[in-house]
């Protein structure tokens, strides 16, 4: 009897939780379906703690389901304005899912986007009613905006509002759609005035379409498409003013942040092709949602923060989306994202390790570099690696200060320009050390060679050690390996003692291209931090040899096969002890480069990067000279040459790409014989 008491008991307790679960808000939890990440001072993408957390999801306001929403817009009071496009309202909602109010029925027609002002007057941007609607905090309309009456807005554009945001004087931002003239601006003044169009997205044609179209007849250039701006796709505002806009399609200002004069203050170090919305965040950051789900957060600057979520593959997982259309910012940091298929919001909220990198970066945005150390630091803690805070706790040491720190965390960061300021000032305190004791040491130098001079003119104290270094000058490989020098100033002349008077030697040859391959490797791994385009501690020196050696004997193999067929006078051994000797000012001025790499600062590297291009402009012309004088052409015939060299390493390096795929092909083939012999034998036996 009991048991059966038992059994109807706990069915009771089972069916009263299903009616309290199917009465309330469908509300999910659950963990990340997604990995977070970011990018490091290398520009590399890197996996990192996950920033945010899917906090829950609103299906319904309330007993309202919602129908293909395309936009909301999330108060600091925490009331939600859901744009329920599919049902031509406007719900309004807390921020659990309970409804408040429903408007819009029978006045809207087809909305697209909507803002709200703090005081609840809401704006609804209706495309296919071509107006902009304009409703009290009752929800009862108050004005209607059509197309503006004005020749610069154009008699044969269209009105169709898409997205609007309004700024504190009541001045409305409007993107229309198919208007690639900008945002609409428009006052409410004398019930609508047209202001004009701002933040209009550039055009940008490469070599080829620039070309292309100058060869087009006039009927040609009509029939084809035209070279016009894109319409952005979303926008916001921030409460400075600022007007935020996403354009999708675009490589370039995917994301811009612009100023009352329309200009781009920002210019993010990654992009999607697909942005959906922009937001402001409580921090000095921004957010950007693509159309597919992943949501992007960067500081003020345009850094990128952190990337996750992405697209749901239809196992309706909590935290990942199917078409997002908005994204809001709540007061406390969650983010909120409208789903336009699933019809729905879903909420993510930050972890400890984000909402300690927020207080830093909000921090260390209002100069309070000292105070954003703390958080900085447990930043750090977590992820010692994690970019961003890195470089912010090396600019809170500079203020500091402490600029050796700041180096070392600037290193770290890649920050370049934080480097910079902290190596000026060690740099600057070294002078003020050193300076007067470097100043004696080179005037005793100076000094003590003004006398070795003199008592070797009297007594000859320098005879024997003379002798001895004209000796060896004098020997056969280093009179070779000095000729460089005098190749150097005079390649005319240096070719011709190369070809006619075996001025240099094999032996003389290789040693200089050693020293060359040499050079380049250390000058790519240990040259100046400010220079370096490797992540610091990665190294892949027998791949860089290889490529250098496979480089140099290609183009002397491909030359000297294309001056045979041309009647060139050169031997191989000619070609190739000229073009190594045309490499003589790497030799020479590399060393030099590679020391001052490491005394200048980010303002003074212009002094390395207009040397290391003098070097290589100089290198170019001795090659272009020693191919003409070693096979006595002309200049035109050298440009030729050079020019049949060019196709033919083309050539061959095609030829070994399709000798590679097909020995792969070959070799997975006679693997997979071997598999399959050896299965048959294993099963015989």
């Amino acid at each position: 009897m009991m048991k059966k008491v038992s059994k109807k008991l706990l069915l009771s307790l089972a069916a009263i939780l299903l009616a309290v679960a199917m009465a309330a808000p469908l509300e999910v939890y659950a963990d990340a379906p997604y990995k977070t990440y970011t990018v490091d001072g290398y520009e590399y993408v890197t996996e990192t703690q996950t920033a945010y957390l899917p906090y829950k999801t609103i299906t319904k306001v309330g007993e309202e389901a919602l129908n293909g929403p395309t936009d909301f817009t999330l108060l600091e009071d925490g009331t939600m304005y859901i744009l329920d496009s599919g049902n031509a309202r406007v719900v309004v909602s807390d921020l659990e899912g309970g409804l408040i109010d429903v408007f819009g029925e029978g006045t809207l027609v087809n909305p697209k986007g909507i803002y709200v002002t703090p005081e609840h007057i809401c704006y609804v941007a209706d495309r296919d009613a071509k107006s902009v609607f304009v409703f009290d905090e009752s929800g009862k309309l108050i004005q209607t905006y059509g197309k503006p009456e004005h020749a610069l807005y154009g008699s044969t554009q269209d009105f169709l509002p898409t997205k609007i945001v309004v700024n504190s004087a009541g001045t409305m931002y409007v993107i229309c759609e198919s208007n690639t003239n900008g945002i609409v601006q428009i006052s409410p003044v004398e019930g609508g005035t047209f202001l004009g169009y701002f933040g209009t997205n550039s055009t940008r044609a490469n070599l080829w379409t620039i070309v292309w179209r100058a060869l087009q007849t006039e009927a040609q250039r009509a029939r084809s498409q035209s070279n016009l701006p894109s319409t952005p796709t979303n926008l916001a505002i921030d409460e400075k003013g600022l007007i935020y806009t996403v354009t999708a399609g675009e490589r370039f200002e995917t994301l811009k942040r612009m100023n009352i004069a329309g200009i781009n203050m920002i210019d993010p170090d990654r992009y999607d092709p697909t942005p959906a919305a922009v937001a402001v965040g409580n921090h000095d950051n921004v957010f950007m949602a693509s159309t597919q789900g992943y949501i992007y957060e960067f500081n003020n600057e345009g850094d990128l923060l952190f990337v996750f979520g992405g697209g749901d593959d239809g196992q309706q997982r909590i935290g990942l989306s199917t078409r997002v259309e908005a994204i809001q910012i709540g007061s406390d940091d969650k983010i909120y994202v409208l789903d336009s298929e699933k019809a729905q919001i879903q909420i993510y909220e930050p972890t400890e390790f984000t909402s300690l990198l927020h207080q830093a970066l909000y921090l260390f945005s209002k100069g309070r570099y000292t105070e954003s150390k703390e958080p900085l630091d447990q930043v750090l803690q977590m992820n010692n690696l994690f970019s961003y805070a890195n470089m912010a706790m090396g600019r809170a040491l500079i203020q500091e200060e402490d600029y050796d720190k700041a180096l070392y965390y600037a290193r770290i960061s890649k920050d370049f320009s934080g480097y910079s300021d902290a190596f000026w000032e060690i740099r600057n305190q070294w002078l003020k050390d050193y300076l007067v004791p470097v100043f004696l040491v080179i005037v005793a130098i100076l000094i003590i060679k003004k006398v070795l001079q003199v008592l070797d003119r009297k007594k000859g104290i320098l005879a024997g050690p003379r002798k001895v270094l004209e000796r060896f000058r004098n020997r056969k490989l280093v009179k070779e390996l000095r000729y460089m020098f005098y190749f150097m100033r005079h390649p005319i002349d240096g070719c011709y003692g190369i070809k006619r008077e075996g001025r240099v030697s094999l032996l003389s040859t290789n040693i200089i291209l050693v020293l060359g391959i040499v050079f380049y490797v250390i000058n790519k791994y240990f040259c100046g931090f400010l220079l370096k385009n490797v992540r610091e501690g990665s190294y892949d020196i027998v791949s860089d040899i290889g490529l250098l050696i496979i480089a140099f004997v290609l183009v002397t193999g491909c030359n000297y096969l294309i001056c045979t067929i041309n009647e060139g006078e050169g031997k191989l051994k000619h070609i190739y002890s000229s073009f190594v000797y045309s490499f003589a000012p790497y030799i020479v001025l590399m060393p030099v480069i590679f020391l001052l790499s490491h005394v200048v600062t980010y303002n003074e590297v212009f002094f390395v990067e207009f040397a290391t291009m003098f070097m290589y402009v100089w290198i170019l012309i001795l090659v272009f000279l020693s191919i003409k004088e070693i096979n006595d052409y002309s200049v035109k015939d050298t440009v030729k040459i050079i020019g049949l060299t060019l196709f033919t390493i083309l050539i061959a390096v095609l030829l070994a790409f399709i000798i590679y795929v097909l020995w792969s092909q070959v070799f997975e083939f006679l693997q997979a014989i071997v598999g399959e012999v050896v299965y048959r034998i294993v099963s015989l036996i």
